[in-house]
């Protein structure tokens, strides 16, 4: 049973409500309001009684757990796939002409594209000031953050601004340090916090510098379909963790994998149709549109209901540097490539080695990259790097083609305050090592559009930051509802950073079409506005 806890908030006026959660059985509390007596309108406080309407999670909490467990399958093999997915890969290449032709297509051109990434490494890697981004990127710099799909934003957040949330984040650690998870688990010392709800991550996420960023990349995506119900310029908050990683090696650091589900990709209809183009065949495959948003709104990216999985749609994932950090200290690694790896990556399932040359691989430098090597095979059931429930790990051994231990780079040197931003596709992984000085720490906050099955997620998320508990895709628990010093909504200041999260209604002062009109009714529905 949690503490009842009190709120203030002050919604649109200086008329401030009190909104009260209640314990009820289980972790499921309802929410009344409280009108002050201190001035206001009834205007105002009807706003603010229907922004906590209906607050309680809809969602089944997730089992407690932390980060290492739903990465297992980096490190180790799953189980056998049943039969059934190789029903799945039967009926989805319904062309095994035209899909050859594709994957032989493909892997030519994998060629010229390791060999330059090995060449040039994280040059690669598009940086820019955040003076770009509030003018819009060059047409030279779109071609290669399209081509890439990663991009750091220097500046828009003060350094010491970012080092004075480093420390709040340490203060609040310390002040909670008995009822801290995080992993590695204990002794070791932790670097993965399970924390969600803490004064500095909800200064972060709701800093101008940060919305208006994800405003700007939001844009960047399109609706192929114009009635599509999104709003690609209305960025809204997905709580994540933080880092604060010591000097020396980990314990538990993350390989190359992409996040948003593994299976699903080919596994749920809808997530499937947004790889149509590359399951075409032919060539069909170079007009895949990495950028084109309709197809991923009803994606499915978590049949599994795993922890840690990320269910809702999350165009860019991303971090704020709070910590000087260079290749070799425990940073981030890209593969800068979009759109080629994903057509390689949706097309290897169908493909194995021919038995003869299997039968002599014994580690996978011995793995032929030449076509010829390679057969179509649709009676194997495995999808390589694929576990149900867990992300999608892609190593030299489950594809081969990528080179991975070449094209995987460290990216460029952060100062707190960088932003770091990788489309959503993009393969990515972390520094095994870290041989620096000083702490490698980011605050993990990624760009996330407004749409009604993510507003239905903020609702939910809204929910749990009032009871201090983990965000609803994250392992359950009772988190840091008993925490002392957990952020609440009186640390936000102004009406996008309430916004964001869930306590002001949206609005655009003109509609880009009838799609973003019908976004934003129902997210205000949703969230009781």
């Amino acid at each position: 049973m949690h503490r009842t806890t009190k709120h203030l908030i002050r919604a649109r006026g200086p008329s401030p409500f009190r909104l009260t959660l209640h314990p009820q059985a289980g972790a499921r509390r309802c929410i009344s309001t409280e009108a002050s007596t201190v001035g206001g309108t009834s205007a105002v406080r009807g706003l603010a009684v229907r922004a906590v309407q209906n607050n309680a999670p809809r969602r089944p909490t997730k089992k407690e757990g932390t980060i290492m467990e739903f990465f297992t399958n980096l490190t180790s093999e799953g189980p056998p796939f049943p039969p059934r997915f190789a029903d799945l890969k039967k009926a989805i290449c319904v062309d095994p002409a035209a899909i050859t032709q594709s994957w032989r297509s493909v892997l030519r051109e994998l060629e010229g594209a390791t060999r330059e990434i090995e060449e040039r490494g994280n040059e690669m890697i598009l940086q820019v000031p955040y003076s770009d981004i509030e003018k819009g990127l060059s047409a030279e710099q779109l071609q290669t953050l399209k081509k890439t799909g990663v991009l750091i934003v220097r500046g828009g957040v003060p350094e010491e601004e970012a080092l004075a949330w480093k420390q709040s984040l340490r203060d609040y650690v310390a002040a909670n340090e008995d009822k801290v998870k995080g992993s590695p688990p204990p002794p070791q010392s932790i670097v993965f916090y399970e924390i969600y709800n803490a004064k500095a991550q909800i200064l972060a996420r709701t800093h101008p510098a940060l919305i208006k960023t994800q405003k700007y990349l939001l844009s960047l995506w399109h609706a192929s379909n114009p009635n599509s119900p999104i709003s690609v310029r209305t960025p809204i908050s997905y709580f994540d963790r933080f880092r604060i990683r010591p000097p020396g090696p980990s314990v538990f650091t993350l390989g190359p994998h992409i996040d948003g589900g593994s299976i699903e990709r080919w596994e749920d209809p809808m997530f499937r149709s947004c790889f149509r183009r590359i399951l075409e065949g032919g060539e069909a495959w170079r007009e895949h549109d990495p950028f084109d948003i309709s197809p991923r709104l009803e994606a499915n990216q978590d049949l599994y209901n795993a922890p840690n999985q990320c269910s809702i749609l999350r165009p860019w994932q991303g971090w704020t540097a709070l910590s000087n950090t260079k290749a070799g200290e425990g940073t981030l690694r890209v593969l800068p490539m979009l759109s080629l790896a994903t057509a390689y990556l949706i097309l290897r399932p169908f493909f194995s080695l021919r038995p003869d040359i299997a039968a002599r691989v014994t580690n996978p430098s011995d793995i032929p990259l030449d076509a010829d090597a390679w057969v179509l095979d649709l009676d194997n059931p495995t999808f390589p790097g694929s576990t149900p429930g867990k992300t999608q790990a892609v190593s030299p051994q489950t594809h081969p083609h990528l080179r991975v231990e070449q094209t995987v780079v460290s990216i460029p040197q952060v100062r707190p305050g960088d932003q770091v931003y990788w489309h959503t596709d993009v393969v990515h992984a972390v520094e095994g090592d870290h041989n620096g000085k000083e702490d490698s720490s980011v605050l993990y906050i990624p760009a996330v559009p407004l749409t009604e099955r993510n507003a239905a997620y903020l609702r939910d998320q809204r929910a749990t930051f009032l009871q201090g508990l983990p965000s609803p895709d994250f392992p359950g628990g009772e988190g840091e509802s008993h925490f002392a010093g957990r952020g609440r909504l009186e640390d936000i200041g102004h009406p996008d950073g309430r916004r964001v999260l869930g306590f002001e209604p949206f609005r655009q002062p003109a509609f880009l079409n009838d799609g973003e009109r019908q976004a934003i009714a129902a997210a205000n529905e949703v969230l009781g506005f």
